[in-house]
């Protein structure tokens, strides 16, 4: 059996939370320092990010949430959600879960007509950045950025 037959990516419910809250703080926390805005994401993702809109998607390798990612609702002007809170475990990195997130991720901002995605991320992110390319995102300017760690912003046209 391959690592994606085994593998599931399932909408986020509460029993998620404490994976969602930890994957993201355990990189965060290595690399950067938390903000406020991601202490507001991951404490209260329910009322923060699904209650306003937005989608958590959990990657499950045999039942174990591995991976996470969100999408959270913006205004539209000019985008409708930004791709937020890609996360995946230590142990499971180099087996293609940020990169079912990701497509999952562009195929429900499709599927709710969204026409264009924003990331924010830092440029010493390289795989990251680098899935973020694979999946078609462009590097833009302009823009004030969420957190006082993003060094690049990238947008997807849909």
């Amino acid at each position: 059996m391959s690592a994606t037959e085994k593998m599931q990516i399932v909408d986020y419910s509460d029993r998620y939370h404490a994976a969602f809250r930890d994957l993201n703080a355990g990189w965060i926390a290595k690399y950067f320092e938390m903000e406020d805005s991601d202490y507001q994401l991951l404490d209260n993702p329910r009322q923060a990010i699904i209650e306003k809109g937005g989608y958590i998607r959990v990657a499950l390798d045999n039942g174990k949430p591995v991976g996470v990612c969100a999408l959270v609702k913006l205004d539209g002007n000019p985008y409708d959600f930004e791709l937020a809170k890609l996360a995946v475990a230590p142990e499971a990195q180099g087996k293609h879960i940020g990169t079912q997130l990701i497509e999952d991720m562009i195929a429900k901002a499709r599927e709710l007509g969204a026409k264009k995605l924003y990331i924010e991320s830092h440029t010493s992110l390289k795989p990251a950045i680098h899935l973020y390319q694979k999946a078609g995102f462009k590097e833009i300017t302009g823009h004030s950025p969420t957190f006082s760690r993003v060094n690049i912003q990238m947008e997807l046209i849909l």
